[in-house]
């Protein structure tokens, strides 16, 4: 639990900019309808993750709210009003030239018009998985797709990386203009996607391959593509797809990077690193951890039982 209280050295005080976490806030203000909405969250925030209401000094919770909200009152107050008094010593606005009639020609018309907003460029779609490549018992991934280098697949309307914990989906707009967070109309719940410009079609729209946390859902955007932010219910599994009913990836070829294991906990990272070993001995025939584990079991319980013969046992 993190507590709210900040406790300063008693001569030091750093004094961070203002706008160092606006993107962020701008992020979590996208998703909301209003002002009203993004303080109940915010007040949501510090009631479940925090001990404002219930610790040492929840008898000024409130006043300190009160005295935070004054403090940035006054000082927009005082903003307005040096912004007032500076609009008065503006130099006036010269006089307009009389209007001109000039010929354009096509060479001067390209150098005049107006930036063109390119669209969105497109990742290089994922192809299927090589058959003649496909080990024994690996008959099930035909037809499915190779991941790409972030463990998720780029279909035409969007595409997906992952890891064992997070989703990152981007979905790019082939559209002339420049999309701003208006534009966007985002809904995300438990186990259904829809992402799309307001007034057409979903892009992406339907129900996802398993559960995620909305509390932790995000998104934000990049040029002309929105990228969506998911964190899996499921910590210990790797989707698919995104959408019910896309083509699947082969979970089977997903390479986690080694690097990226020192960041998870111990649990996780244990199993991730037993994943990667069965499927390695898979790959090579050679029994896994739990066929390991059960023949080393037999050995030491034939080693304390040598008057029992074992000759026609059959093991599997």
């Amino acid at each position: 639990t993190l507590l709210y209280t900040i406790k300063f050295e008693d001569s030091i005080m750093v004094v961070a900019s203002e706008e160092k976490f606006d993107s962020m806030l701008l992020h979590v203000a996208q998703q909301h309808d209003g002002i009203e909405p993004l303080f109940d969250t915010f007040f949501g925030f510090l009631r479940r993750k925090t001990d404002f209401y219930t610790g040492a000094q929840k008898s000024i919770a409130e006043t300190m709210v009160m005295k935070s909200f004054k403090d940035h009152l006054n000082q927009a107050l005082k903003d307005k009003a040096a912004k007032e008094e500076s609009d008065k010593f503006e130099k006036p606005m010269p006089a307009p030239e009389p209007a001109t009639i000039e010929e354009i020609t096509t060479e001067g018309a390209k150098e005049t018009a107006p930036p063109t907003v390119l669209p969105a460029e497109k990742e290089e779609l994922s192809k299927p998985v090589d058959e003649s490549k496909l080990e024994e018992g690996e008959e099930s991934e035909k037809g499915k797709l190779e991941p790409n280098a972030g463990n998720g697949a780029n279909y035409s309307n969007y595409s997906f990386t992952q890891t064992l914990e997070e989703l990152e989906i981007r979905i790019p707009f082939d559209v002339s203009f420049k999309i701003k967070s208006r534009d966007v109309k985002v809904d995300i719940k438990e186990k259904h996607l829809s992402v799309g410009l307001k007034g057409k079609e979903p892009q992406v729209n339907g129900e996802m391959y398993n559960k995620i946390l909305t509390d932790e859902a995000l998104w934000h955007l990049e040029d002309n593509i929105i990228v969506v932010t998911l964190e899996k219910f499921n910590k210990q599994e790797w989707w698919s797809t995104i959408i019910k009913g896309d083509q699947e990836i082969s979970t089977k070829k997903v390479q986690p990077e080694n690097s990226k294991l020192g960041d998870l906990d111990g649990e996780t990272r244990s199993m991730v690193e037993k994943m990667m070993y069965d499927q390695r001995q898979k790959a090579a025939g050679k029994p896994t951890s739990d066929d390991e584990k059960k023949a080393d079991t037999m050995r030491k319980f034939m080693e304390q039982h040598p008057e029992m013969d074992f000759s026609k046992c059959k093991w599997g």
